[in-house]
């Protein structure tokens, strides 16, 4: 199963996975929800991914993102919960990269 990964512009660490298709110029956000996509903002592109069972993902399950591909056609992946200290000071340099 192939993926594309977005990163988005609203919440650090807030990921959409995104099932790919066959169709080159099919829209690949078809069939996201529009109140998502307004929660999540503008999508950056980050990579393409083939997912598999033997394939292991750092923070999700792989076969609930490829479950949640299949069913929905899309899986977002949440910032972790308690590791984002939303007072913490932006590092110099590494924002707006």
């Amino acid at each position: 199963m192939h993926c594309d990964i977005y990163r988005s512009s609203k919440k650090d660490e807030m990921y959409l996975y995104v099932a790919t298709s066959a169709q080159e110029h099919a829209d690949p956000f078809e069939k996201v929800p529009e109140a998502v996509m307004l929660a999540f903002g503008k999508p950056t592109f980050v990579m393409h991914l083939e997912l598999s069972e033997a394939r292991k993902l750092a923070r999700v399950s792989v076969l609930h993102v490829m479950d949640s591909l299949q069913t929905k056609g899309f899986f977002m992946q949440m910032p972790p919960e308690g590791l984002i200290n939303p007072n913490a000071v932006e590092p110099e340099g590494l924002r707006g990269a």
